[in-house]
């Protein structure tokens, strides 16, 4: 018998030859898929050939763009698709009686071998509306995809687009570390989080697993419970770090505490009695563990602590690279770190300790950042958790799969709500420039139009409000589409994961900053060509049942 491995996921391997997370497989889905691919087949629908689109209707995060990600893992799906024989065991164990046997065996031989997969390029920014895949191939089988693709694509894409926000925000040159596996919900869940997170901006991870599959730098320092273990200098097993010039070993803790003695005077002016032995026998520990790598957990009383172990440290060869503080006011505190530093730098003449690293962490979201910038803080790297991984601000963005074609004729499905109206038909997807080289309007049109030229005048309508109109003329036209699976097999190469990222970065940049900031945004135009206009709004009145009055 058949059996799948859970490990599949901790494959190394870069290729799509590499075996996808192993919780990633066709009984990933809900239970509706697979009844209604036995009352497809019951109904002899086995040849029917079907066109979904997956799209979504509304950005997230009260924004006006989105970043499309997920792509690979739904082509590692898509080669891997099968029903193992423990699946069909299962299955028949769980679905009613009178489902004839036969059924089973169809599904038991499926594979997606026969579908075509059209999508926009992973990383790329993308709007409501437009179709980040287009699906066909045999009814069944594109139905049996739905959840599956769904999944994949929707935490994927919603946590890409929160870590890109976050690093407009942040801006360019602060480094954003992601810290949420301990809050993100569940295994996979952390898992996707670190991985998205890069993708969308970030700069690593503390989680180590994730660095290990996908290549993340990780990064970390200590907890509380590091110093809070220590309470005096006799509970150092150790004291000796060797001098990087002698070689020879020297006594940390009076290093440090002559140091201490220095500095209480320059910085606090207070009894060096006063700062906590315990905190400074943790610090001293961690600095005889780490002497390359010093970071330490701080609040504004571990300061001198702190700065007394970096000036031991450098006496011996060795620099420090900074703090974290986690609790308090992060402006103010991180202002006085750095007053600290620098004061330090000028009376000792050391230049490169006035520029050590402030990380700040402590339940920091993307307000929070966009205050701190106005406080004038003075951190250089946010750790951020919970508010990343939980996406807290919208924990879902709510891509949808529709059929818009069966067997070459166009579907729409209809709504009173407006919004939930589909766009009928196999369709391709234009992005338009203007002359200063931003995105202007995203275009769909049927796919038997003619592609939009450079210089030539093109009439973009909105989908569903007559008046909403305007000619444009475009200095670059970007064909969205790219067909990535076909017979069975991978139709473009996939970048790695650091080419995603930069893609994600370049995209952004094609954005005018008024569709990109975090106040009232300019929505972006996603529009449809004059003959998908009238072809939709035909096929609407034609479907659309006819009231009567009496």
């Amino acid at each position: 018998m058949e059996v799948d491995s859970p490990r599949s996921y901790y494959d190394g391997d870069r290729t799509m030859k590499a075996r996808q997370n192993g919780i990633v497989q066709p009984l990933l889905t809900d239970l509706y898929q697979i009844t209604m691919a036995y009352a497809y087949w019951k109904a002899e629908k086995i040849k029917d050939h079907a066109i979904f689109d997956l799209f979504f209707r509304k950005s997230p995060f009260q924004g006006e763009f989105t970043i499309f990600a997920g792509l690979e893992e739904c082509l590692k799906f898509l080669q891997n698709f099968h029903y193992s024989d423990s699946d069909i065991e299962y299955l028949r164990t769980t679905l009613p009686s009178s489902i004839e046997p036969d059924f089973y065996h169809y599904l038991r031989h499926l594979t997606a071998k026969d579908v075509k997969v059209y999508a926009v390029e992973e990383g790329s920014v993308v709007f409501p509306r437009i179709p980040l895949l287009r699906v066909e191939g045999p009814l069944i089988v594109v139905q049996l995809l739905e959840t599956t693709m769904l999944t994949l694509v929707n935490y994927a894409s919603l946590m890409a687009t929160n870590a890109a926000r976050y690093r407009i925000a942040a801006g360019k040159q602060m480094t954003l570390l992601e810290f949420g596996l301990r809050r993100a919900q569940g295994p996979d869940g952390g898992l996707s989080a670190s991985k998205y997170a890069y993708i969308g901006g970030f700069d690593g991870t503390s989680n180590v697993l994730a660095g290990k599959l996908f290549n993340i730098p990780v990064r970390g320092t200590h907890a509380h419970s590091y110093i809070t273990s220590f309470t005096d200098f006799a509970e150092l097993r150790t004291t000796k770090l060797k001098d990087c010039s002698t070689g020879q070993d020297v006594d940390l803790v009076v290093q440090c505490q002559e140091y201490r003695e220095q500095l209480s005077h320059l910085l606090l002016n207070t009894d060096p009695n006063e700062a906590s032995n315990g905190e400074l026998a943790a610090m001293i520990s961690f600095a005889i563990a780490f002497p390359q790598g010093f970071m330490a957990l701080v609040d504004t009383s571990g300061l001198l602590n702190f700065c007394a172990v970096a000036l031991a440290l450098n006496s011996l060869g060795y620099k420090a690279i900074g703090i974290r503080i986690d609790s308090g006011d992060l402006a103010y505190l991180s202002c006085k770190a750095r007053e600290f530093f620098e004061i330090v730098a000028a009376r000792y003449n050391l230049p490169w300790f006035a520029k050590l690293t402030i990380v700040a962490s402590n339940d920091i979201n993307e307000d929070t950042i966009l205050s701190l910038n106005e406080q004038g803080h003075k951190i250089d790297c946010f750790g951020i958790g919970t508010h990343l991984v939980t996406c807290q601000r919208q924990p879902a963005l709510g891509c949808v799969y529709k059929m818009v074609e069966i067997n070459n004729k166009p579907k729409i499905k209809l709504s009173q709500d407006v919004a939930k109206v589909t766009m009928p038909g196999r369709k391709n997807v234009f992005r338009l420039y203007s002359a200063d080289g931003h995105a202007l309007i995203d275009l769909l049109q049927r796919s038997d139009e003619p592609e939009p030229k450079v210089g030539e005048k093109v009439l973009c309508r909105h989908p569903f409000q007559e008046s909403k109109r305007a000619y444009v003329i475009p200095s670059r036209v970007e064909p969205l589409y790219k067909l990535y699976w076909n017979d069975g097999k991978l139709t473009a190469p996939l970048p790695d994961l650091q080419q995603v990222r930069q893609r994600v970065q370049d995209s952004l940049r094609t954005l005018r900053q008024d569709h990109k900031r975090n106040l009232n945004p300019t929505p972006y135009k996603v529009s449809v060509s004059k003959d998908l206009y009238s072809f939709m709004h035909d096929l609407w009145l034609q479907s659309a049942p006819i009231g009567e009055l009496s």
